[in-house]
């Protein structure tokens, strides 16, 4: 099975799923932020390995607690994917931190006090020229 083809693409997609689902609704460790999403999850082609992608929306302590958490509830989440996706292997998950979102609300951000900038700019300049 190549990397890109559609039955990979489709377990992905499924273990994407299964994951959101158990992370948001059936672990209940008081580390994992409320505010953590599966970005993305790339399942190697046997099936072996899995790397998921985790978001959370919060200050770096959030951030590194809920990785934590995690990875202490790592043999619940495989036990849980195994019951609900049918699988010839269940893979061994490992949880990447990714700043994507976080990111992009910073780049948002820029750009807003960007337009807000020049906004005030343009309103002083045209000012300026009508009391002269």
């Amino acid at each position: 099975m190549r990397k890109n083809s559609i039955k990979n693409t489709r377990v992905n997609s499924e273990v994407l799923r299964e994951l959101s689902n158990i992370i948001r609704s059936e672990i209940k460790d008081p580390r994992i932020h409320a505010l953590t999403s599966v970005v993305s999850v790339e399942v190697a082609p046997d099936l072996k390995t899995c790397k998921a992608y985790i978001s959370v929306l919060g200050d770096e302590k959030a951030q590194q607690d809920t990785m934590e958490g995690l990875t202490s509830a790592l043999g619940f989440i495989r036990r849980q994917l195994a019951r609900n996706l049918n699988l010839r292997n269940t893979p061994e998950i490992r949880f990447i931190p990714d700043q994507s979102i976080e990111h992009g609300i910073r780049i948002s951000k820029l750009i807003q006090e960007n337009h807000v900038e020049r906004a005030e700019e343009e309103y002083e300049n045209n000012g300026h020229e009508e009391d002269q």
